[in-house]
């Protein structure tokens, strides 16, 4: 396993820079203190999705009698529609849905859904991890990836926290430079999951 490209592929995917604009507007009638908890919920469950699918994701597909090789070709598919949108800057729209967003407003905690599932860490993530740990062939890479998912969430917690001044400093046209520039880079990605995935298939 490649565990730069896994960090990048996730850290793509997941984009906590994207999430700041629907952060900010569910979180806008929030004391500073319930902003606190909603961050360290959100960044905390984000590596814990990561895990979860590090750890028993493989296990599911065998349960379900699903292939690693089909997986890529959905999952690749799956992202390459998220990179799509994120890449014409669609925040917030590329994994959750209005009604997802205004069921949300009328929760008393959102920092698990919709924040985290799906808006950070939803299908696309899923799929992602759980075919980087079928690649892991020994144990360092699987705790690797395990190590990534925490530094993923360090990061969740540090962009969140400073969603004010980011969205301040860089103002929707930078967020939405961000955004796009992820989307490209989610986009390759997609495409080289899909391509392993039918060649293995073909091959099989």
């Amino acid at each position: 396993m490649e565990t730069l490209k896994a960090f990048v592929t996730l850290l793509a995917l997941i984009n906590p820079a994207g999430a700041i604009p629907l952060f900010l507007s569910l979180t806008a009638s929030q004391s500073p203190g319930q902003v606190k908890r909603t961050v360290k919920t959100a960044s905390i469950a984000t590596a814990v999705v990561i895990a979860i699918a590090a750890l028993f994701g493989e296990i599911l597909l065998r349960i379900l009698g699903i292939s690693i090789a089909s997986l890529q070709v959905g999952g690749g598919i799956l992202l390459f529609g998220i990179a799509l949108k994120m890449f014409n800057a669609e925040l917030g729209g590329a994994r959750s849905t209005p009604e997802e967003a205004d069921e949300a407003a009328e929760r008393n905690s959102i920092a698990v859904v919709p924040l985290t599932i799906p808006m950070l860490a939803g299908p696309g993530t899923v799929s992602t991890v759980i075919i980087y740990a079928e690649r892991a062939r020994e144990w360092w890479e699987v705790v690797a990836l395990l190590a990534i998912g925490a530094v993923i969430g360090a990061v969740v917690w540090v962009t969140l926290n400073l969603a004010g001044p980011i969205s301040r400093l860089a103002g929707k046209t930078g967020i939405n430079i961000m955004t796009r520039v992820m989307g490209l880079l989610l986009a390759a990605l997609a495409v080289e999951f899909i391509a392993v995935g039918v060649r293995t298939l073909v091959a099989a």
